[in-house]
């Protein structure tokens, strides 16, 4: 089990850019594949992006495509996630999430597949 710490939600104009940060403590940083999910009041949680152990296998879902881009630091035990262009309906709580294997390509999209969560971090966006 590790700890998941989500920060660098904030206000921002339409257009705009923020950068998520996700600090993972407690065991080997690099045994984990992580998620970026999201989720509005009343809404069904969506996996944002998500990238495997090494880093070479990243996921976006289609409205975030060429927009966002995830990536990881080993040596902080940190994943990121830049959000730019942001647009109105990207307003929601994100958080992140960890889940520990042994396979170092595979990404996991779905909440289930993950085991440590993150209180999250609010992006809102003003049009």
């Amino acid at each position: 089990q590790v700890q998941v710490v989500e920060s660098g939600g904030g206000l921002v104009q339409a257009g705009g850019s923020l950068r998520l940060s996700c600090v993972a403590s407690g065991r080997a940083f690099d045994m984990y594949a992580m998620g970026w999910f999201r989720q509005a009041p009343g809404k069904e949680r969506e996996c944002v992006s998500a990238i495997s152990r090494n880093g070479g296998n990243t996921y976006y879902t289609n409205s975030v495509k060429g927009r966002f881009t995830i990536s990881s630091d080993n040596a902080k035990n940190t994943v990121y996630l830049q959000l730019n262009n942001l647009k109105p309906e990207d307003k929601d709580g994100y958080y992140c999430a960890a889940r520990a294997t042994t396979s170092v390509t595979t990404r996991f999209l779905q909440g289930n597949d993950y085991n440590d969560w993150g209180l999250g971090t609010q992006v809102t966006v003003s049009s």
